[in-house]
């Protein structure tokens, strides 16, 4: 991977931000914009087949900071040297259609976000070094511990229906935020009490308690794209279908399940660095190809001219057709902190219980569950949230994170059938039941399949599998009759990303539950983004006293402390760090090469997400 600067100390917190630690969430709470993280595809944990185990244990060695894996290559993000042209059409493969387009209602990944991006902008956006720069805001700036931030939005920026942007505005956003499923979520989660017009274009953002990167909260759907707070009031539902925003691109059509169309805003506020008029492009639009090798095919084909991926095989086939059969396609790679693997719901029995999921880490090998996804030589082994390039990623926590032993996770987990007192309530020396569960694309199955075999040749698990499509996936993790408990046992989703940690960490380690909350002496803090259903006091407490510093070596110091408790309770397990892309056309550019109002460069694609307004055809 190329060494990225993210958050370097003093750039990074100068204007970074992140949600806080408590998340105050309600029943009906959905994931507030999962990249990740909440998202919605992930790799499973898995095996290659095996007759029979290993009779010597094989150790993998922990990755060391700056490892790379052959392959492993982040499209640099540079200036564009090709002289820009105007005019033409994009037309983007997605994994899956958007469920909506309301950024403070509907869950957004990948696919989404793509399509969001088109017609909404950020407050607030990432710059190639990681760091928070203002975007839609001109300015940014907090009180001494961090509980009030003040915002000074741009002049002169007008919404696709002619309505002029304001701080009343943002104000008026604020109550559909708090009673949006996506919304109220992010709301809790940043500890965010008030938004205030305080000026014509000065917005004042007050928290419940210190919030030390708020910022970074404005860089996600939820809380920091801007909607017209009118219209999505007297029209909730209509507004997913003729979303209005100040973006780039103003919606032109909306066939569910086929194609979503945008055309040029002939009226964007916005201008390259060189005052050259944005977008470039005359109209893009979005077709949900949910097949990863039909998706591949379309844009090889000519059928569209741009694919996301999330899938490690999907960019090995797709490298294979450009250099071994010269495909004239371009990859714009990231890999980053998004990665792969899954979590054990610890309130269901036998995973209640540390020794069954260290166990089953113990005996899975990353390495051919990363070859089993078709990631060789793509995706590094993962030991934590974060990539081996990242600041944020620790050598201490790699080498505690359990390592492929498979006769040790056999010694551990013969102990926990042999105990009288085994919580899934079985006689002793019975085999443990594992439902393990992913959606049902082929990587994830023969991810799945093989560790089965794994599991099953140890003659102590009863391997069960299931799959379903993605958002009946991420409704079993949220829960159904059971509230944020959750339906499932064995899950497979994606963690990390490229924002401040605390905004996937942060609401991961709240209470799941209010009986939970009232135990720990924290009643009503409880998150619907705590998937395992895990709690720790003190990884909470660190999450929050992360919060409330913008010391970086001390905040290193509470992530790390938290990852480690991590690697020792096992809540999640890991295959590898994912390789994501965004396929096109040679012709089509510009991916890695937008800016921000500052003219710094923009963090580029990560999660294969792309910012469209400087995107261009050249001929």
């Amino acid at each position: 991977m190329r060494r990225r600067g993210l958050y370097r100390a003093v750039a990074f917190l100068a204007a970074a931000g992140l949600v806080a630690g408590a998340c105050g969430g309600s029943d009906d709470s959905a994931p507030a914009d999962t990249t990740e993280e909440s998202s919605e595809e992930a790799e499973a944990p898995a095996e290659e087949p095996a007759d029979e185990p290993a009779d010597e244990p094989a150790e993998e060695p922990a990755v060391e900071a700056g490892d790379e894996a052959e392959g492993d290559v982040d499209t640099e993000i540079v200036e564009e040297e090709t002289a820009i042209e105007y005019g033409g059409s994009v037309s983007v493969g997605l994994e899956a259609e958007a469920t909506g387009l309301r950024p403070w209602e509907d869950t957004c990944s990948s696919p989404c976000y793509n399509m969001m991006v088109a017609v909404y902008d950020k407050l607030v956006e990432q710059t190639s070094s990681g760091a928070y720069s203002p975007n839609v805001a001109e300015s940014i700036s907090a009180n001494e511990d961090f509980t009030v931030w003040t915002m000074t939005l741009r002049p002169g920026i007008t919404f696709h229906n002619g309505v002029e942007l304001t701080a009343q505005t943002i104000a008026d956003m604020f109550p559909i935020q708090q009673a949006g499923a996506a919304g109220s979520g992010a709301v809790s989660a940043a500890n965010l009490v008030s938004v205030e017009a305080t000026g014509d274009l000065e917005v004042t953002y007050t928290l419940s308690q210190g919030g030390s990167a708020f910022p970074a909260s404005l860089a996600r759907a939820p809380l920091g794209m801007v909607f017209d707070p009118a219209a999505a009031a007297a029209d909730s539902e209509g507004y997913s279908m003729a979303p209005i925003g100040t973006g780039p691109f103003v919606i032109d059509s909306r066939d569910l399940d086929n194609e979503t169309t945008f055309v040029r805003n002939d009226n964007y506020w916005a201008t390259d660095p060189d005052g050259n008029a944005l977008p470039y492009l005359d109209s893009i639009s979005f077709r949900p190809i949910p097949d990863e090798g039909t998706r591949l095919d379309a844009l090889l084909s000519g059928t569209i001219n741009a694919m996301q991926t999330l899938r490690q095989g999907t960019i090995r086939d797709a490298r294979a057709a450009r250099d071994d059969d010269g495909a004239d396609i371009t990859l714009w790679e990231f890999q980053g902190n998004n990665l792969g693997g899954g979590m054990f719901n610890v309130l269901v029995p036998p995973f209640d219980d540390v020794r069954v999921r260290r166990a089953l880490v113990k005996m899975g090998s990353q390495e051919q569950t990363i070859e089993a996804l078709g990631g060789t030589g793509i995706s590094l082994p993962a030991t934590q949230w974060f990539s081996p390039d990242s600041p944020w990623w620790s050598e201490k926590v790699a080498e505690a994170w359990p390592q492929f032993d498979f006769e040790g996770g056999v010694e551990i987990l013969t102990e926990y059938i042999n105990d009288p007192e085994r919580s899934d309530g079985k006689a002793v020396g019975e085999s443990i039941d594992v439902e393990l569960s992913c959606p049902p694309d082929p990587t994830l199955i023969a991810a799945m399949q093989v560790s089965e075999q794994l599991y099953t040749a140890s003659g102590l698990v009863n391997v069960t599998l299931t799959n379903f499509d993605q958002q009946t996936h991420i409704g079993i993790a949220l829960g159904g009759e059971n509230g944020f408990v959750g339906d499932h046992k064995m899950h497979c989703w994606r963690w990390g990303s490229d924002d401040d940690p605390a905004v996937s960490l942060n609401p991961a380690l709240a209470p799941p539950t209010a009986e939970i909350a009232e135990a720990a002496g924290i009643p009503g803090v409880v998150s619907p983004l705590n998937f395992p259903n895990w709690f720790s006091p003190t990884a909470f407490q660190a999450a929050v006293a992360a919060n409330q510093t913008d010391d970086f070596e001390t905040r290193f110091g509470l992530y790390e402390s938290i990852m480690l408790e991590f690697a020792d309770q096992v809540p999640v397990y890991y295959s590898g760090h994912t390789a994501t892309a965004i396929g096109t056309d040679t012709n089509v550019l510009g991916l890695n090469s937008w800016h921000l109002p500052s003219g710094e460069l923009g963090i580029g694609f990560p999660a294969a997400e792309g910012r469209w307004a400087e995107v261009f055809i050249a001929s």
